[in-house]
């Protein structure tokens, strides 16, 4: 069963696993399941994205009840008037603490014609972890919350690897032996990237809403093992 974080007549918002695809689509490969099949199942009736999650991302997703909802929402996302939050762990320290990256991206051919792309960032707590790899005797890593202004093709992904700072666990545009020291010696298989909170107006009445997304079982693990509180974001 999915968890759902909020459900009215005209909308729904689910807490999305970490690997599980939202929709049949080119780049999702050979995914047998996909959480709008699910959710349909489970609410008895026909919804709408109305806005994706990376297949690896996990937290907060919405989901219209109807068409007319789906395209108000839309008309939010696309006004920017969705506020995003974020939360990753990455590798390394970012200096500065807090930033913006504004660097222009492709959509999802990376051919294809860049457009502006906004992310800020966060530094929200930090570990060092007495581990040898490469050059270096220790590992140092971060708790970052990101807020997308923009909502390009993995945006948050790409400009934190475009700053030297890759999201654990991701595999395309990450570091892959991070990724093998935290499925090694953590234990941790999924990428380490969580839609924590969405803020919107309610399609109907137009009253504000906020909806946060809890961690899974490994990313709390993690954030347990490292003495990071999620007070801290």
């Amino acid at each position: 069963m999915l968890e759902l974080l909020y459900q009215d007549d005209a909308l729904i918002a689910v807490n999305k696993p970490a690997g599980l695809a939202v929709h049949r689509s080119k780049m999702v490969g050979n995914a047998e399941t996909f959480l709008i099949d699910e959710l349909r199942t489970q609410v008895g009736d026909t919804v709408y994205l109305a806005h994706r999650l990376d297949r690896a991302t996990s937290g907060v997703l919405l989901v219209a009840r109807s068409s007319e909802v789906a395209a108000a929402l839309g008309e939010q996302f696309m006004g920017r008037d969705v506020h995003k939050d974020y939360l990753a762990v990455v590798r390394g320290w970012p200096e500065p603490t807090e930033g913006l990256v504004d660097y222009p991206l492709p959509g999802s051919r990376e051919t294809g014609p860049r457009r502006e792309a906004r992310t800020r960032y966060r530094r929200l707590a930090t570990v060092e972890v007495p581990i040898p790899l490469g050059r270096y005797p220790q590992q140092r890593y971060a708790l970052v919350a990101c807020a997308p202004e923009t909502g390009r093709f993995r945006q948050i992904r790409k400009h934190m690897a475009h700053i030297h700072h890759p999201i654990i666990g991701d595999c395309q545009h990450g570091r892959s032996d991070h990724n093998r020291l935290y499925k090694q010696y953590f234990g941790c298989h999924r990428m380490l990237l969580h839609a924590r909170r969405i803020t919107l107006r309610h399609p109907i009445s137009g009253a504000p809403l906020a909806i946060e997304a809890p961690l899974d079982a490994a990313f709390t693990g993690l954030m347990e093992r490292f003495d990071w509180s999620i007070a801290d974001a």
